[in-house]
């Protein structure tokens, strides 16, 4: 018995070491050297998903963009469909972060899936609008965070008149501490983000408890099932519905920040799917009897709606436990996970920025995709996408409807950014062009791995300036080890992709009517001149330097070496 034990322990090292050589040598077989360390294991990488989702603290957050126009019926429905149709994105996504698991995701899996004649172009168009897309999520959630605590102050403070620049000054304060976590301390993000996990669940135990038990008047079941509100002015409810649908759909963005940590990541083929279905299955789960309760324990809706404090879930708080004290505990515990939950999306922007820019994708390529040795960190991405957030805030002290606009502009970036690779898999799929999991060994030594990846864009002989690398990466198609099999995974890509188009051709109406000039919709104008400018840059300068994903010189050094061994 003692034997067996003593050779127990002795394999547990061996598997782990196992696990870790297979996801370099997967890594090596995408072109990439392991420069980051990986610290996550699936537990962190859940808590991590979990709490960059935050779904429940998000209902509270944007609780009146669904409410007004839809009212609480439509926030519920909407809600369910959302998370529905949400979760069956996600499934797609997850299926390409199992069959290409690297922190460039979107841009990457473009370059993958698209017609030889159009990879580079339309990978790189991506990258720009992915990298666009978590910058201005980073600028959301930070705002978020500033303004709550804005919010608490003038909940404390009634004589307390709160200037939008303070609003954006705290949220200045949000995103050093943001930096702070990323670049001095990102050893403790892993254990950081676990705890955080068990604080998400016990804030929704502690305040779900509070509010059923405390407030003084619980609404009827019709008022949250039948009532309808059309406070946008809409010709008709449907408008109304579709309008105020996108409260609901924001409330689920960001799911995939786990698949930007794929090179930080243990088992990343396997893990970062689990992470981003579970942490979908359980944040909806909570976040839909958040709304429900939210809905219950509204009171006057007037009086929520036009709260001082700026959201209304701070006055239903108020309302419903009856003193300062109460509330501002259960506001404090939705700001410090919402803070959380910025720390953690600086994290996911800093790797995309950094991994598009290490394939040239990016002005000062060389110089934003630096990692810092001592802690293998992009210290310069992070203070990159951080600078850039900063300055999109600036657009909230002219205008808080204009900063809507942002959080509009994170749906239509990240929906656009999923769409096209999701399509591509989708008629690849159709045409039985991806080799079954399995057809191709998983895991191979790096001094192997010129069987399943060659250098050149087109060409074989073409080089890439910039890095030295002889071309870029050229990787089979082989379905990675969660798919969903055969017709099934046709259906479910088809409707993800169905959905995506309805969600993008509503992101860019505006919250109300008649639409004046403050109450537009900018976000069309910033994505698509994002797509236009990056398209015209590409073919101005962009083609020059971006050849697509780059083969690191490591790697090709090894397939250097690996040739002249095959042909002596």
């Amino acid at each position: 018995m003692a034997d067996t034990k003593k050779h127990a322990r002795a394999a547990e090292p061996d598997e782990a070491s196992s696990v870790k050589h297979g996801d370099v040598s997967t890594l090596a077989l995408l072109g990439k050297k392991q420069v980051l360390k990986r610290r996550f294991s699936l537990l962190s990488l859940f808590a991590f998903a979990a709490c960059e989702l935050i779904t429940w603290e998000t209902v509270l957050a944007l609780f009146s963009e669904a409410f007004e126009n839809g009212g609480p019926a439509g926030a519920v429905y909407g809600f369910i469909i959302a998370w529905s149709s949400t979760l069956s994105v996600y499934t797609v996504v997850s299926e390409l972060a199992s069959l290409a698991p690297i922190a460039g995701g979107q841009y990457y899996w473009v370059y993958m899936l698209a017609p030889p004649r159009y990879k580079t172009a339309f990978s790189y168009v991506i990258g720009w609008l992915t990298s666009l897309a978590w910058v201005a999520t980073v600028a959301t959630e930070t705002l978020f965070a500033g303004t709550i605590i804005q919010g608490i102050m003038v909940l404390d403070y009634p004589s307390y008149d709160g200037q939008l620049w303070q609003g954006t000054l705290l949220t200045w304060a949000v995103i050093v501490g943001c930096i702070f976590v990323n670049v001095v301390i990102p050893a403790w993000l892993p254990k950081f983000e676990v705890f955080i996990l068990v604080l998400h669940i016990a804030g929704f135990i502690a305040i779900i408890t509070t509010l059923w038990a405390l407030t003084p008047s619980i609404g009827s079941n019709a008022s949250v099932w039948l009532t309808a509100l059309n406070e946008g002015g809409w010709p008709t409810q449907g408008l109304s519905y579709c309008v105020g649908f996108l409260g609901n759909v924001a409330t689920f963005v960001g799911a995939d920040a786990s698949v930007h940590l794929a090179e930080e990541v243990e088992n990343a083929a396997l893990n970062i799917p689990r992470a981003i279905l579970g942490s979908m299955l359980f944040n909806g789960m909570v976040g839909f009897v958040m709304m429900i309760t939210t809905l219950y324990c509204l009171g006057d809706v007037q009086t929520v709606l036009n709260t001082a404090t700026g959201f209304p879930f701070i006055q239903i708080f108020y309302d419903s436990v009856g003193n300062v004290a109460g509330a501002t505990v259960m506001a404090a515990v939705v700001l410090v996970l919402t803070w959380a939950c910025a720390i953690g999306i600086t994290t996911t922007a800093s790797r995309m920025t950094w991994s598009f820019a290490r394939d040239n994708g990016l002005p000062f390529s060389r110089f934003i995709s630096k990692v810092y040795p001592g802690t293998q960190i992009p210290v310069v991405a992070v203070l990159v996408v951080t600078v850039f957030a900063a300055l999109l805030t600036l657009i909230y002290v002219g205008s808080s409807a204009a900063f809507n606009d942002v959080i509009s502009l994170t749906i239509t970036g990240f929906y656009g950014s999923y769409f096209l690779p999701a399509a591509l898999l989708l008629w690849h799929r159709i045409k039985g062009d991806i080799a079954p999991h399995g057809s191709e060994p998983e895991s191979m030594p790096p001094s192997e791995v010129t069987a399943s990846i060659h250098g050149g864009s087109q060409d074989p002989a073409d080089s890439t300036p910039g890095y030295g690398q002889p071309g870029v990466v050229n990787a089979r198609l082989v379905w990675g080890p969660w798919h969903l099999p055969s017709l099934i995974g046709i259906i479910n890509n088809a409707y993800a992709c169905a959905y995506m188009i309805f969600v993008i051709f509503w992101s860019v109406w505006p919250p109300e009517t008649p639409v004046d000039a403050e109450s537009m919709n900018y976000s069309v104008v910033v994505t698509g001149g994002v797509m236009i400018l990056s398209a015209i840059w590409y073919f101005v300068r962009g083609r020059k330097d971006y050849k697509g994903p780059l083969i690191d010189e490591d790697v090709a050094a090894i397939m250097r070496v690996n040739s002249v061994v095959a042909v002596s």
